[in-house]
């Protein structure tokens, strides 16, 4: 029988281990002092690209796509752009600026994956602990198989054990409901796996008794992993979710606007919001009211916060895991987190809601770029992570540099992603 390691001791060489072997260079902190790392010297932004970035979002608004947005690119610890645009709401009119409150919805995955890692780091957490060992009734979950020209869904055993690497990588076999016709998709946008009101102990009981998608390490299947991940964070905490990621992690970050939803009502006009016509974020989903009371704590979608905010968590991580002389993470955790971990010799395909694109990767918590600019030693590629109403982050160790991009549009997110993205590297000269 296999050993499932959960020491300390153990888990830090398994990080050490994985770090050393994800390219032929690690970080000065990280490897032995006799090597020597050929560091890629930083570009510089153009002032004239950045205008044209500032350009497109105002045509943005002009053209009645998006209400407001806010764009931040901080280069070397320092904000090199920083620019407010429109309003945060059309009904209001009110001015956009740095304390809008926004819907995270996916860019809380990263921050529950570094709570999740920080208990790694205690030694409370095993990458390859079963999910079982925190959750019980997981170990008698089962696999849905459609057959072509049967009605229903075979269920079948699992070959193995669902692990805490497999909820931070997406290759759980627990999927979202929301796309697609597949049986088991179905039954899980059925279940009401959204509802405000299911605390995450209730969302997890009813994700046990659902199929899975596909065999545990087989797939990458965007879908409710972090939130399960969130669950054993509160399972071995013995707080809530925002308790934990509040003690460890907003508080001392100095994230105090990032919760699960706004309890101040005060704050109801800081509150960004959508075109009236563009509410919708999927066939089983709309952008919620942030002022209403949730026991839902999701940690794969449930987050609200700043930009400001959020630019001091990503600081954090650009920085291999200190911000203002405290430590959250080790640099070789950061840099495991940003490695790929369903790339080429694992095994695992790539599901249909896959798309950080073909050079790209999926690490513990992060979409990963994995092909870094040429003649570069840097084992970090630039990794990212978006939410399904329009906010988006990514960090370059490359450059040196984040940026964080704030608006509520659910319909225009992917296009405007990518053309900004494109705007942003060509200011930088790539």
């Amino acid at each position: 029988m296999r050993r499932w390691r959960t020491d300390r001791a153990a888990e830090a060489a398994r990080i050490a281990a994985l770090a050393l072997l994800i390219g032929t260079t690690v970080p000065q902190s990280v490897r032995p002092a006799r090597a020597q790392a050929v560091l890629p010297v930083a570009r510089t932004f153009s002032q004239a690209g950045l205008a044209r970035v500032g350009d497109y979002i105002r045509n943005e608004i002009a053209t009645g796509k998006i209400a407001g947005a806010i764009v931040l690119i901080q280069q070397h610890g320092k904000p090199v752009y920083f620019e407010n645009f429109g309003v945060r709401d059309v009904a209001t009119e009110l001015s956009m600026s740095a304390d809008t409150i926004f819907r995270l919805y996916s860019m809380s995955k990263p921050i529950t994956s570094v709570a999740a890692m920080m208990l790694v780091e205690d030694g409370r957490l095993g990458l390859d602990d079963p999910v079982s060992k925190f959750i019980p009734p997981f170990a008698d979950m089962q696999v849905g198989i459609e057959k072509p020209g049967e009605e229903g869904l075979i269920r079948v055993p699992l070959t193995r054990a669902i692990t805490i690497e497999d909820l931070l990588r997406h290759t759980s076999g627990i999927t979202y409901g929301f796309s697609g016709d597949n049986a088991v998709r179905k039954l899980y946008a059925e279940a009401g796996l959204f509802n405000r009101d299911l605390t995450n102990a209730e969302l997890v009981e009813r994700l046990a008794k659902l199929p899975l998608k596909e065999q545990p390490g087989t797939l990458w299947d965007y879908g409710h992993s972090t939130d399960v991940l969130g669950r054993v964070i509160e399972i071995i905490s013995g707080k809530t979710l925002y308790q934990f990621e509040k003690e460890r992690l907003f508080d001392p970050l100095g994230m105090s606007e990032t919760a699960f939803y706004v309890a101040d009502q005060a704050k109801r006009l800081r509150i960004a919001e959508p075109m009236p016509d563009d509410r919708a974020i999927s066939p089983t989903a709309t952008v919620r009211d942030l002022l209403l009371p949730r026991k839902a704590e999701s940690g794969g979608a449930g987050l609200v916060g700043t930009i400001t905010d959020y630019a001091r968590f990503a600081q954090m991580l650009l920085n291999g895991g200190t911000l203002e002389g405290r430590r959250y993470l080790k640099p070789e955790t950061v840099v495991l987190m940003a490695a790929d971990h369903i790339g080429p010799g694992t095994g695992i395909g790539r599901g249909d809601l896959y798309y950080p694109g073909e050079s790209s990767g999926f690490g513990l918590g992060f979409a990963v770029r994995t092909k870094v600019p040429p003649n570069t030693q840097w084992p970090l590629g630039e990794y990212r992570w978006d939410g399904v109403g329009g906010t988006f982050f990514f960090i370059d160790p490359v450059d040196d540099l984040f940026t964080v991009f704030m608006v509520q549009t659910p319909s225009q997110r992917g296009r405007i992603q990518l053309e900004l993205k494109t705007l942003i590297y060509q200011a930088l000269g790539r």
